[in-house]
């Protein structure tokens, strides 16, 4: 590879993938030769376990990128660092005229992006981002008055009405890639020389299985069954295109598709409202004196509360980094309203635990279920974790599976008693919003 010949990087983040890549494509077409750059971020890195299973997904598939980019006689620039000295040192050393990127919505990558853009702008470097992670960008779905929506329905219905075949049209960067610099790849960083150990974790395929999606709306609440499709993972990571799933949505069920709205609508409130990463979106929700018990806290992560559904699902989610979203909204419903604790340690939790963990939707399904929130279920709406087991495992398949001594004596008693707990959170919440000092 010349270091002397005018080049581009186009640098992937979220958005692992050759085919259908918004940023990769326009790159592509520019006039200069495309060096594909990847980091791993030691920013980034340095917040996980050792034993994080994202890491040996992302290492396996930046993999399979290289593998790719090497049989055409391509390179492929693969860094271990930070992401402002890896560019210092590429422009050092190549012709770089520009940067693209797809862009990130989260307050640290916004941030990030931000010190990139003034490092590309202080050396004459052009830097351009572009919408890929979503259909429907922030700032693309407003009201009337030019401000956000802050409630999922009327966002949901000028979605619709904004939507136009443009959104939804794939890039074909996967028919170009001739133009990616020629040259070497770098190596491959081992798991182990950044400290991390590889993980056992099943991947679902990353392909959309339309027999799923065209009985989601019959099926999506059923956690004993694969009623949903399980590409969550690969959304958050960009292995498979939003416009695909989109696409696929439109076509075979709207139900499935308003799940990826409600995915637009967490970018934008994230996006409009970065305070709601760590505090309550409704600030009177702060007055909320949660408790803290250790030993409920940890029964609760082990998954032995006493109660068989939240208890299903907390061992699902420390055996594979998944848990199906109707039992998802149940654990922490009963985190918050049961336990009264905290909601954001229980959405610290699902962060470091979960394969398709995506802030945004994280956070925005914890105030949710915690009342702290947009959109958010009402304070005094409290799940009761038997019966939402009754309705949704009847023949109790999911929790014979992750719970298989529920009908021992020897299963442990509830951590607390549901009546009690549901009047406690109640009482608790009414008086917190009543008094505001």
């Amino acid at each position: 590879m010349s270091a002397s010949r005018p080049l581009c990087i186009h640098w992937f983040r979220r958005d692992l993938r050759w085919h259908d890549n918004r940023a990769l494509h326009a790159a592509l077409q520019s006039e200069w030769d495309v060096l594909p750059l990847f980091i791993f971020d030691e920013t980034i890195l340095g917040s996980l376990k050792p034993e994080d299973p994202r890491v040996t997904f992302i290492h396996e598939t930046i993999a399979a990128m290289k593998v790719e980019s090497d049989g055409r006689g391509k390179a492929f620039c693969i860094a271990h660092g930070k992401p402002k000295e890896t560019f210092e040192h590429l422009f050092a050393q190549h012709d770089v005229r520009a940067v693209f990127v797809n862009e990130d919505y989260e307050p640290r990558a916004v941030e990030r992006d931000e010190a990139i853009e003034a490092l590309c702008q202080a050396r004459g470097v052009r830097f351009e981002a572009f919408k890929d992670h979503v259909i429907m960008a922030p700032g693309e779905v407003l009201k009337p008055d030019g401000l956000p929506y802050t409630v999922f329905t009327p966002f949901s219905k000028r979605w619709h009405a904004n939507l136009t075949e443009e959104a939804l049209r794939p890039a074909p960067s996967e028919s170009m890639l001739h133009a990616l610099v020629e040259g070497n790849s770098s190596s491959m960083p081992s798991l182990e020389s950044m400290g991390f150990k590889g993980s056992q974790h099943q991947i679902p395929a990353c392909a959309i299985d339309q027999s799923v999606v065209k009985s989601y709306h019959e099926t999506r609440d059923i956690p004993s069954i694969q009623g949903t499709s399980r590409i969550s993972v690969h959304l958050r990571f960009g292995t498979l295109s939003i416009r695909q799933a989109a696409n696929q949505g439109r076509a075979l069920n709207d139900k499935w598709l308003t799940e990826l709205i409600w995915r637009d609508f967490y970018q934008a409130i994230i996006k409009f409202f970065p305070h709601s990463v760590n505090k309550a979106f409704k600030p009177a929700y702060d007055r909320v004196p949660w408790e803290w018990n250790e030993e409920h806290f940890e029964r609760w992560r082990r998954g032995e509360t006493g109660y068989p559904l939240v208890d299903a699902g907390m061992r699902e989610l420390a055996a594979t980094g998944f848990m199906h979203n109707r039992v998802r909204m149940v654990v922490a419903s009963f985190f918050c309203k049961h336990l009264l604790h905290d909601w954001r340690l229980g959405e610290r939790h699902f962060a470091e635990t979960l394969m398709d963990f995506e802030l945004a939707s994280n956070v925005g399904g914890w105030q949710w279920a915690s009342g702290t929130g947009c959109d958010a279920a009402p304070y005094f709406r409290v799940f009761n974790p038997t019966s939402q087991w009754a309705k949704f495992d009847p023949q109790s398949e999911y929790v014979r599976t992750w719970v298989p001594e529920f009908e021992d004596l020897t299963y442990v008693k509830p951590v607390v008693e549901h009546k009690w707990a549901r009047q406690r959170a109640i009482d608790t919440y009414k008086s917190a919003l009543a008094n505001p000092t």
